[in-house]
């Protein structure tokens, strides 16, 4: 391990330690919600936040209980059910999401938090209309954001390095809504997942690979690491990763290749195992994978800090947005 990777974690570790959030580095601003209970929300500007206001944004984590200091204190009144139209500057550009807000989710407790992210030219209402999370975590009040990607040549997209739309600040976006979320609901701060299916996938190995000190687990579909930026993934810690791919994805093609889907914008995929491979170097996984079970997946379990990498392969699946039920059994049992 080289030795900027031992300060990385280190790094890391110390934050834990102290129960710093993410949110308390972080100035945010947000929009008026739509319907659903955005009422809830807090109104306020970058500059703001950033003089002294940033403080708020640590209420709902659970930080300060994980390091052995009080219970978290909870924003009130609670969120209402429902799903609502958020917005979020970054920098000059306004950014929108919505939030899912399950009937379970009552504010008394910090709940998971999950980012959805589109595929290519769709939008975070759609994802949110064919996600297959919400089934599957509502009952356990979990939130789940559903962010808004912007115009590329082939529509919204997302900027992951050399595709799919040029000088946008999506990782900034992304952590820009996570503290946003936090302010205005009781979320778990160590508890905060990405998934994402098409180029929302490749969004999602973005995350991974920069932004490890949010989230704690990630899930990708439809998608590989790209040969264009693969060697600059290196997170900040070990990050499970469980992805879910198709044989016959004619967009991605399993054993990976050039792809020109977008204008302008050429990018190489690994392949699925490749990419399988490189996430187990990426984490210092040793031994070999376990062989496919029942569901196509195949495991690496002896990786650094006892992180996971798995790949789920469906004989004749296409770009399909991955297994919920599979998945989130993985992502939530993966903390900071």
């Amino acid at each position: 391990m080289t030795s900027r990777r031992h300060a990385l974690w280190a790094r890391a570790l110390a934050s834990l330690a102290l129960g710093c959030s993410r949110a308390d580095l972080i100035a945010i601003t947000e929009g008026s919600g739509a319907a659903g209970g955005a009422a809830g929300a807090t109104t306020g500007s970058a500059a703001g936040a950033a003089a002294g206001g940033a403080a708020g944004a640590t209420t709902g984590s659970a930080a300060g209980a994980a390091a052995g200091g009080s219970p978290p204190s909870c924003p009130a009144p609670a969120l209402s059910e429902g799903d609502s139209n958020r917005t979020v500057q970054v920098g000059s550009v306004n950014r929108s999401f919505i939030l899912h807000v399950p009937k379970s989710y009552d504010g008394a407790k910090p709940v998971p938090l999950i980012v959805d992210f589109h595929g290519l030219g769709s939008s975070g209402m759609n994802e949110l209309q064919n996600s297959p999370y919400p089934a599957v975590t509502d009952p356990e009040g979990v939130l789940i954001a559903f962010p808004d990607g912007l115009k590329g040549p082939l529509g919204s997209a997302w900027n992951f390095g050399p595709c799919c739309v040029a000088d946008v600040d999506d990782v900034g976006f992304v952590r820009a809504l996570v503290a946003q979320v936090q302010a205005a609901a009781c979320i778990d701060s160590r508890r905060i997942y990405a998934v994402g299916v098409l180029t929302g996938g490749g969004m999602v190995y973005d995350l991974a690979c920069q932004t490890a000190d949010i989230f704690a687990a990630v899930s990708p579909a439809a998608f590989d690491l790209v040969q264009e930026n693969v060697d600059d993934c290196l997170p900040s810690r070990p990050i499970s990763e469980l992805s879910f791919r198709g044989t016959s994805d004619p967009r991605v093609p399993y054993a990976g290749g050039p792809s020109a889907l977008v204008p302008g914008m050429p990018i190489t995929f690994l392949g699925a195992r490749a990419t399988f491979q490189k996430w187990a170097a990426i984490n210092h996984c040793t031994g070999s994978p376990s062989p496919e079970d029942n569901n196509g997946c195949s495991s690496y379990s002896s990786c650094d800090a006892g992180v996971e990498v798995t790949l789920c392969t469906k004989q004749g699946g296409r770009d399909e947005p991955g297994n919920a039920t599979l998945a989130w059994p993985v992502l939530r049992r993966h903390t900071l």
